[in-house]
């Protein structure tokens, strides 16, 4: 649809013409003016939420298993990178590269870190890993981006990590 201003002849018309000349920039100008009206801040309650969902997973991962808990809350757009190989994206490819895989159980994790965004619907989580095996504890770092579901549920779009040589007291 277009939209096209003329200039009509006739006093009615030189009227609307100049009213809508006047009204115009002032109507943008509300208008835009109510996009930037600060908004609620959603980010603490969402930084809440992040950390309840992170412990969550952790706590599924030690009962149920590490591949488990995290095809549980990965959004369906995830992406998972691995060391030495492509990244995985999407739950179901997920699905496909851990099948058969035994998940670790003997994993925790535990965020030091929490940040959400002013709408409360994205954020993310970095933290410490830990896995005790028989004869030798690994330690690490992860990172896990956040992202709220329509019903209110928090699920990860992307997830992340890498190895570290000290422990989490020698930090």
């Amino acid at each position: 649809m277009n939209l096209t201003l003329t200039k009509n002849t006739s006093i009615n018309g030189r009227l609307n013409y100049a009213y809508l000349k006047l009204l115009l920039p002032i109507a943008c100008c509300l208008f835009f003016s109510n996009c930037s009206i600060n908004q609620l801040d959603k980010s603490k309650t969402a930084i809440s939420e992040i950390a309840s969902a992170d412990k969550a997973m952790c706590n599924m991962a030690s009962k149920e298993g590490f591949y488990a808990a995290l095809i549980h809350y990965a959004d369906d757009s995830v992406i998972k990178p691995n060391e030495g190989e492509h990244t995985v994206i999407g739950k179901e490819a997920l699905i496909k590269y851990w099948k058969g895989k035994p998940g670790q159980k003997n994993i925790l994790w535990e965020p030091f870190r929490i940040e959400a965004s002013l709408s409360g619907d994205f954020g993310y989580s970095q933290g410490r890993w830990k896995i005790t095996e028989k004869d030798t504890v690994l330690y690490g770092n992860y990172y896990t981006i956040w992202k709220k579901q329509k019903d209110g549920k928090w699920k990860f779009v992307a997830d992340g990590g890498n190895n570290t040589p000290v422990t989490w007291n020698d930090r």
